[in-house]
C-alpha cells in the first residue's frame, strides 16, 4: 500500500508538540500507548509541554490499541517519524528515544530492534517482557495478542517471540541505552515474570539501568520516579545531539 501520511493530515495519525517548540529541535521522543490506548489529543500533553521546553520533538502515534508492536506498528511509527523529519529538516543523525508503559513498554523495547532509524535510548515503564507468558497471564489478553499476530506466516509462538523483549534480548541494538522501571506491586504485569527476567537476560549482552518502584501498582511511578523517567529520557537526547 502507498504511504498516505503527509504534513497536512499528520494530526489524524499522531499527536506532536511541534507547534510549541521555540528553539532548534535537538531530538525526537516517541511514546507508545499501553494496551487499549486510543486517545487523540486536542491539547498539548504534560510530557509534550515538558519536552518542548527542552526543544525536543514529542510524538505519540495513534497506533492500533491491540498492536503489540507488530510489523504494522513498526511501519506506522517509521512513517510518522519520516514525515516529521522531512518537515523540520532533521537528519538521520537527529537522536531518537523510544518510551512507553505496559504494552507501550514492550513496544519501545521492540522498536529499538526493528526501527528504520535505531533509537539512541529506550525508557520503559512496567513493560511486558515475556509475550508468550503474557498470553496466559490474564483472561483479557489472548484475544488482543492473537489479533495482532493472526496474519503472520509462522506459528503463533514464533510470532510472539519476534516481538517479545525477553526473547530478543541478545539481538537488541548495542548502541542503544536501556532503562527499565517496574512497580513492585504491579498487579497487571508481574514484575518477577517480566522485568526481573528481562533485565537479568539483557544484562548478559547490554548495560541496562533498572529501577524498582516500591509500593506502587501498574505504571504508577509516583512523582519522584516520574521525574527521573523524564530526566533520563531528556538526558539520552542531550548526550547525543
Amino acid at each position: 500500500m502507498e504511504k498516505i501520511i503527509r504534513r497536512e493530515n499528520l494530526h489524524y495519525f499522531a499527536y506532536t508538540n511541534e507547534k510549541i517548540i521555540k528553539g532548534k529541535i535537538k531530538g525526537i521522543v516517541i511514546d507508545f500507548f499501553g494496551l487499549g490506548g486510543q486517545a487523540m489529543y486536542r491539547e498539548d500533553t504534560k510530557t509534550g509541554i515538558a519536552l518542548a521546553e527542552n526543544d525536543i520533538l514529542f510524538i505519540t502515534p495513534y497506533t492500533n490499541p491491540w498492536g503489540w508492536m507488530n510489523k504494522d506498528e513498526v511501519g506506522l511509527a517509521d512513517e510518522i517519524i519520516d514525515v516529521l523529519k522531512e518537515k523540520h529538516g532533521l537528519t538521520d543523525k537527529t537522536p531518537l528515544v523510544a518510551i512507553g508503559g505496559s504494552m507501550g513498554g514492550l513496544a519501545c523495547i521492540v522498536y529499538t530492534k526493528y526501527a528504520k532509524h535505531t533509537p539512541v535510548g529506550c525508557v520503559a515503564n512496567c513493560p511486558v517482557c515475556d509475550l508468550p507468558y503474557h498470553f496466559t497471564e490474564r483472561v483479557d489478553l489472548p484475544r488482543t495478542i492473537y489479533s495482532a499476530f493472526y496474519a503472520y506466516d509462522c506459528t503463533l509462538d514464533e510470532a510472539l517471540r519476534s516481538c517479545s523483549p525477553l526473547h530478543l534480548a541478545s539481538t537488541l541494538p548495542e548502541k542503544t541505552e536501556y532503562t527499565v522501571f517496574h512497580c513492585e506491586k504491579d498487579s497487571a504485569v508481574n514484575i518477577d515474570m517480566h522485568s526481573e527476567k528481562f533485565v537479568k537476560e539483557l544484562s548478559k549482552y547490554r548495560h541496562v539501568d533498572y529501577y524498582k518502584v516500591p509500593n506502587k501498582d501498574h505504571c504508577d511511578l509516583g512523582e519522584e520516579m516520574s521525574k527521573k523517567f523524564l530526566d533520563i529520557t531528556i538526558s539520552y537526547i542531550e548526550k547525543n545531539c
